[in-house]
């Protein structure tokens, strides 16, 4: 599972095991990041730039959920509702930024099911597709060990208080060490986390470990946090004091 960029042929696919999201949003990243975080829950995210890919794509991927930005370019959010709530009961959620409150209000009173914060938070579009289960759970969990503070929801990690910055999937390897501190983490575990379970590289995961060690101030050459155990994973040891 991950993302698709919508457009070729429009011919209808088989549907796969898992849940399928359309996300229209006129920020590719945003699809990417999400992909990512969902992977592991078998949910294919379906990309589309605008709002009338949007429209086309809905019938032709079959989607469990339809997620919206309130604002896109050729259809806005508000019409793309509008327009599916006379062809189809899907649920339709509406992604609103700080100033997205006038397009909110269109969106919801054109049918709309609900409205969400956007960037989106991974727990949140789930919980939209009705994936529920302690795993779900653990990805809005901020997870604290020792001086390390790890919050999903917010993607922050702070060590002693002092924010450090990750990208994504080292953010997520980092806040699956923390939140099981002391035990040994696979690298079946995390495969699953990271890569959804389809095996990475050979050496992919050791590559990770040692870029994160860099971050976190570890030496990858004596490191003393994240220690590996040797043909089975690595075991996160906190160093002494407290997160601020």
């Amino acid at each position: 599972m991950g993302i698709a960029k919508a457009g070729g042929p429009a011919v209808p696919g088989p549907r796969l095991p898992g849940r399928v999201l359309l996300l229209a949003d006129p920020d590719e990243q945003v699809a990417h990041d999400l992909a990512e975080h969902l992977a592991g829950h078998q949910v294919k995210v379906v990309f589309c730039s605008d709002g009338a890919e949007a429209l086309l794509q809905v019938g032709l991927q079959r989607p469990d959920v339809v997620l919206v930005s309130a604002r896109l370019p050729l259809v806005p959010g508000a019409k793309v509702v509008e327009v599916l709530r006379r062809r189809c009961t899907v649920p339709v959620i509406i992604g609103v930024g700080p100033d997205d409150a006038e397009d909110a209000v269109q969106a919801l009173t054109a049918g709309a099911s609900a409205c969400v914060a956007r960037p989106y938070r991974p727990y949140e579009v789930l919980k939209m597709l009705g994936v529920t289960g302690p795993s779900v759970q653990e990805l809005d969990e901020s997870v604290t060990a020792g001086p390390f503070s790890i919050n999903p929801a917010t993607f922050e990690a702070r060590i002693g208080g002092r924010l450090v910055q990750l990208p994504l999937r080292e953010f997520k390897l980092l806040h699956l060490l923390v939140a099981h501190a002391e035990k040994v983490v696979t690298r079946d575990q995390i495969s699953a986390e990271l890569w959804g379970g389809s095996a990475p590289k050979s050496n992919t995961i050791a590559v990770h470990i040692r870029r994160l060690r860099d971050r976190i101030g570890d030496d990858p050459h004596d490191p003393s946090v994240i220690l590996t155990v040797r043909n089975v994973g690595y075991r996160f040891v906190p160093p002494p004091g407290g997160a601020a």
